[in-house]
């Protein structure tokens, strides 16, 4: 793993969703096994250039998302391995059972898109808004659970993700997130990602809330606060080791996450400082309430997605020592 951060953060100039098509038709180019499935959402998730690629590898099964992992586990059990896309909620809480059954229990080789995760699913509301769906596949053995921040993370970790067998839950924002690392960087699936260095207070983060922790890493800064900054980007199975070790040398965290904080990555990095060393912990999130309309920048608001929101966090955990 070789990261560095960017200076400045903008948007990046391409979209999760085009780099997602460019690695699938990249390395189906390589391995015949790769298939690309959508449940009636070609235009929404990118996907044309692998249909156009390979018209023969890609199906759409239409609005039908718990048949389409039904196909995906059958394909899988053939010796393809399937990409299968729709929106966050569609493949995870509808198709919970198929999940569960015959995708893990079954060992198959599965590959879970969900996009729009959270606030980014914005004018779609609280019916497309997964505040829970990194939690509810969390309690299932064996599944790998990934939130790539920018496109340089998601282009490093989706060959890997072909490559590990096994059913793997990729969360995915599909337009242009804030752009957070250079060109090159490269991650590891299992590997928390150390972005800044700190003694006073740890901030693990994941997703559109990576660059809202450095913002407010650079806030505390200035008030003389120390602090840590680690990207989380694989849930499961989590970096217990950098966990720990964080909560050793900091003695105080702080989880930001575009998720329900119940169930979620303040959760699961809860369970491993509880059985190391127990510290203070504040948790940064959606507050175990539902989703609303409107647009993302007033949906992060609404939220406290903000670093003001995380500073503060970090001082009360720093307080709590």
């Amino acid at each position: 793993m070789s990261v560095t951060v960017k200076n400045v953060f903008e948007k990046a100039p391409v979209e999760m969703r085009n780099v997602l098509a460019n690695a699938l038709v990249e390395m189906g180019a390589n391995d015949s096994r790769i298939i690309a499935m959508d449940a009636d959402t070609l235009g929404s998730s990118g996907l044309k250039p692998f249909k156009k690629a390979y018209p023969d590898r890609y199906i759409d099964c239409g609005i039908q998302e718990a048949n389409m992992v039904g196909v995906a586990a059958g394909m899988s059990a053939t010796g393809k391995v399937p990409f299968i896309h729709s929106f966050g909620p569609f493949v995870s809480r509808r198709v919970y059972d198929q999940v569960f059954l015959s995708c893990c229990y079954a060992k198959l080789n599965v590959k879970l898109i969900g996009s729009d995760p959270g606030v980014t699913a914005a004018y779609n509301g609280g019916t497309h808004m997964p505040f829970e769906d990194m939690g509810i596949l969390r309690v299932i053995p064996e599944i790998t659970l990934v939130e790539p921040s920018d496109p340089v993370q998601l282009a490093s970790i989706l060959p890997q993700i072909a490559d590990n067998y096994g059913t793997t839950y990729i969360r995915l924002m599909r337009k242009n997130p804030i752009s957070v690392y250079e060109e090159g960087s490269t991650f590891d699936i299992g590997k928390a990602a150390l972005l800044r260095p700190g003694k006073d207070v740890t901030i693990i983060a994941s997703g559109i809330m990576v660059s809202e922790a450095l913002k407010a890493a650079a806030d505390l800064a200035a008030c003389g606060i120390d602090a840590r900054v680690i990207d989380s980007f694989t849930w499961k199975p989590l970096d217990e080791a950098c966990v720990a070790a964080c909560a050793a040398e900091t003695g105080a965290i702080v989880t930001c996450e575009n998720h329900n904080v119940k169930g979620g990555l303040g959760s699961a990095v809860a369970e491993v400082v509880c059985k190391t060393t127990p510290v203070p912990m504040e948790f940064v999130g959606i507050q175990d309430v539902f989703g609303e309309v409107g647009t993302e920048a007033w949906l992060r608001e609404h939220f406290n997605f903000n670093a003001a929101t995380i500073a503060a966090a970090a001082k009360k955990a720093i307080s709590r020592k």
